[in-house]
């Protein structure tokens, strides 16, 4: 059976693909922002809109694909019961990095499996990430030293590059920093024969 990736994230390709999962990338097209709006308003809670989102992917796709296995994945960076999205310009960027500078927050990564358009398996990764009380004076170093980049990830870094001198502690799940919980999809697809056991 065919695997395809519901994302354009280049770090959720990599991970599949040095995992040695051969996989096909097919960006979803969803309103990502009328979702998140609509469940805010709702008061969903950040899990669910993780999940949510992740499995909205994967039916996009899904309905072009369907004798294919279809990943969606999407994470929620969640802190004191807000939640923040990528930042759209390095001064929210910034921003957000000040906020949450000194404090501890979570990511949920939700990845969802559609085949045939129905789901067939759904997991949230959860870490929880404390953050150093860094000077501005590193952070605007950090910014131009990282530029754009920090803008395709939430919150705003990249902990397998200099995002990690961000940090003070970090527990759980790494690969649902990096924006899906790999090893839990590999059981998944080990489960269903697609992986070499």
């Amino acid at each position: 059976m065919r695997i395809v990736l519901a994302s354009a994230s280049e770090a959720r390709a990599a991970m599949l693909r040095d995992a040695g999962v051969v996989v096909e990338i097919a960006p979803a097209h969803v309103d990502e922002e009328m979702i998140k709006q609509s469940f805010r308003a709702e008061g969903i809670s950040p899990r669910d809109l993780a999940d949510a989102l992740a499995e909205a992917k994967a039916r996009r796709v899904g309905a072009s694909h369907p004798d294919a296995l279809v990943i969606g994945a999407d994470q929620v960076l969640v802190t004191e019961g807000d939640t923040f999205d990528k930042p759209k310009d390095r001064a929210e960027a910034r921003a957000q990095l000040l906020h949450l500078r000194g404090g501890s927050h979570e990511l949920l990564s939700a990845a969802v499996v559609i085949v045939g358009g129905v789901p067939v398996w759904r997991h949230i990764g959860v870490a929880r990430l404390t953050m150093r009380p860094f000077t501005e004076g590193f952070l605007d170093v950090y910014l131009d030293a990282e530029g754009d980049a920090v803008l395709s990830t939430v919150g705003g870094y990249r902990i397998e590059g200099r995002g990690a001198q961000l940090f003070s502690r970090i527990s759980g799940d790494y690969f649902s920093i990096l924006g899906m919980p790999l090893l839990e999809l590999l059981g998944y697809l080990r489960a269903r024969n697609l992986l070499v056991e």
